[in-house]
């Protein structure tokens, strides 16, 4: 193992802060330990970087190949009575499971503190300084981890890993949704670039990881919050429907209290109108003129197989459908409430109840029947909009829009991350990756794959940024990605020119 890796990991522990806060932790017995919580972090790290299996034999491996100066350094080689004593594997297995007791949590349904701590500062420490402040965007996601331990054979009877329960997860079968598994849920916050900004590398910031039992954006909302008291800002915040269909009190409301701004792919069932407020209609999120053309309602998500034609004209149906929005004239108070204006006020449409607005151009759209018993939302010019107004639906975009198809694709980078760590090729957390069982452990080992992880992403970003660099001072452009996307009628194409056989 390259000395520079060695190196980078000790530096990540000893920032980090969580080896010798853990050392004091354990029990002093009359025999001192020869491995040090450093150091078994340390080969933790050294063996899944290397590609290795979570298996403590690969540890133990992992830090007796060091060189000789390092083992001695280290611990790893020590002067007995007898002579030099290399460390045994059986060494490494007890200081681990010491570790792993003193973190796992009593109660497998709540979130620990300390196993939680010891998650979120190793992983904040493999975020070098110049990358922390890089973006304020978080893209969300959970998947499964199966646990080594076979499922109880009955409801209720005996596993070797108590901590992990049936979970659900999306199935690999033809026509099959959803499958059950034995394990956890893993929760993943990564960084994602802001907006019409720059790439950022796409490191892994926090993770959770819990058994089946517990609502997964439930649970990681006391994550998050710890995060922002560490002082780390949310802007963005990027989650599918299995979040954004959460009641609000469990996802949306306090996300937003962080200062967080959602944008969410909208589960089938809130789509669409949802009632009103002071006669403006609920749909999507927004509020509307109650004179909004009913056609425009029919708009839903642009399908992935969309031509340029097609996006086209959803674009616009979407941007027409804007002109009828109440628009925000405040942010939220400390309560939660928000002022929103007239689109007539606003100069968006025409409409006879504003006389003001008779005097825009004739390419506004005019409203031909407004209400005869004028609501109040026609009657003021703005209205106010208590939070439980458009709750779990309310984010950044309008929902369908142009502006939040390009916003919610950067949330691809939380399918990245999880790839990341389940590609055969490299660390493949599928089951027999890591033979340790209860959530202590696996956190633990977890928590390690994430950094390493985030190693080869910065290297791979860092190497990246240094070609674009040298193209632009040679006067290439930067090297752009192509999407390679075959559709039926290429295939059909190029199997029409095809020799025959």
């Amino acid at each position: 193992m390259e000395s520079t890796a060695v190196s980078v990991f000790e530096e990540i522990i000893d920032s980090a802060g969580v080896a010798n806060r853990l050392e004091e932790l354990l029990p002093k017995g009359v025999r001192g330990r020869q491995l040090k919580v450093r150091t078994l972090l340390l080969g933790i790290l050294l063996a899944l970087s290397d590609g290795r299996a979570a298996h403590l034999t690969r540890v133990h491996q992992a830090l007796v190949a060091l060189p000789d100066h390092e083992r001695r350094r280290l611990g790893i080689t020590v002067g007995w009575k007898c002579g030099p004593h290399l460390l045994s594997y059986r060494q490494v297995e007890r200081t681990f499971s010491l570790v792993a007791g003193v973190m796992a949590p009593r109660d497998p349904n709540a979130t620990d503190n300390l196993l939680q701590r010891f998650s979120d500062e190793l992983l904040e420490a493999s975020v070098p300084a110049e990358h922390k402040d890089a973006t304020d965007a978080y893209a969300v996601d959970w998947t499964d981890v199966e646990s080594f331990a076979r499922p109880p054979l009955t409801e209720g009877g005996f596993t070797a890993d108590p901590d992990a329960s049936w979970g659900h997860r999306r199935g690999d079968g033809p026509g099959q949704d959803h499958e059950l598994f034995f394990g956890y849920y893993l929760q993943l916050a990564t960084m994602v670039h802001e907006e019409n900004s720059d790439a950022v590398a796409e490191l892994v910031r926090r993770l959770l990881l819990a058994t089946c039992h517990t609502d997964p954006p439930r649970a990681f909302v006391p994550v998050l919050e710890d995060m922002a008291k560490a002082g780390v800002r949310l802007g963005d915040v990027l989650c599918d429907s299995g979040y954004s269909h959460r009641i609000a009190e469990h996802w949306a409301l306090p996300l937003r209290a962080l200062g967080a701004e959602l944008v969410m792919d909208l589960h089938p069932h809130d789509r669409g109108t949802q009632g009103t407020h002071h006669g403006a209609i609920r749909f999507n999120g927004s509020l509307y003129c109650p004179a909004t053309p009913v056609a425009l309602f029919d708009i839903g998500p642009l399908s992935r197989g969309a031509n340029d034609e097609q996006t086209m004209a959803h674009d616009a149906k979407s941007a027409e459908l804007a002109r009828y929005k109440l628009g925000r004239i405040s942010g939220d108070d400390e309560d939660g409430f928000y002022r929103v204006g007239c689109p007539a006020v606003k100069g968006k449409v025409r409409c006879p109840k504003r006389d003001s607005s008779m005097a825009l151009s004739l390419e506004r759209p005019e409203i031909l029947a407004p209400p005869e018993d004028a609501p109040l939302c026609c009657r003021q010019a703005t209205i106010t909009v208590p939070p439980d107004i458009n709750a779990k639906t309310r984010q950044k975009h309008d929902y369908p829009s142009k502006a939040h198809r390009l916003s919610y694709g950067r949330r691809s980078a939380a399918e990245r991350s999880n790839s990341t760590v389940k590609d055969p090729a490299s660390n493949d957390i599928s089951r027999g990756w890591c033979r340790l069982m209860g959530v202590g452990a696996m956190t633990l080992m977890i928590t390690c794959l994430f950094v390493t992880r985030n190693q080869r992403v910065l290297a791979s970003f860092e190497a990246r940024e240094a070609e674009d660099r040298r193209r632009l001072a040679t006067g290439l452009p930067p090297k752009t990605r192509k999407r390679r996307r075959r559709t039926i009628a290429d295939l059909v194409t190029a199997s029409a020119h095809a020799p025959p056989h």
